[in-house]
């Protein structure tokens, strides 16, 4: 039987039982993907200077609605960018996402009006302003890559954490 994915997907068989499975999934095309490695947020997905970058977007753009503090405004339907509320409706989806919610529907007064790079800084500095720790690179704008990062209500505590 001859594949639609064609040579790609024999490559890829071939290179996976030659390397014992070394291969990553992305040479199979558009092939069945294997569960991609996901990555908490808790673990460093922005930079420091993306999310200063992404306060000043922030206040030019998204302040007058969700307020200074990220708190948003329930009487006028505005969403908490903060703690529990946001935790809570982001937990356990990708950064992916949260970034196609926003890049979709924001500001609320002219929805895509920011560049694409605005829009990821911004999201930097709501995932600072919940206290999840800054890293060394700066959130991508891959959006494969953003698929993967996923938004926790906590960090996974380990046993060596527990001590």
């Amino acid at each position: 039987m001859i594949s639609k994915n064609g040579p790609a997907l024999g490559l890829y068989v071939v290179l996976s039982i030659a390397l014992g499975g070394i291969v990553q999934s992305r040479f199979a095309m558009a092939g069945p993907q294997e569960a991609s490695a996901k990555r908490s947020i808790w673990t460093g997905v922005y930079t420091d200077d993306q999310a200063r970058r992404g306060e000043a977007q922030y206040a030019r753009n998204c302040e007058s609605c969700h307020g200074a503090d990220l708190s948003g405004n329930p009487v006028q339907e505005v969403p908490s960018l903060v703690y529990d509320a946001f935790l809570t409706q982001w937990n356990n989806r990708a950064v992916k996402d949260l970034y196609e919610t926003v890049r979709r529907s924001m500001p609320r007064d002219n929805p895509g009006g920011l560049n694409a790079r605005a829009y990821i800084d911004v999201i930097a500095y709501i995932l600072q302003a919940n206290k999840i720790p800054s890293g060394t690179k700066e959130l991508t704008l891959n959006a494969e890559q953003l698929a993967e990062i996923v938004i926790e209500r906590e960090a996974a505590t380990t046993t060596k954490d527990a001590k």
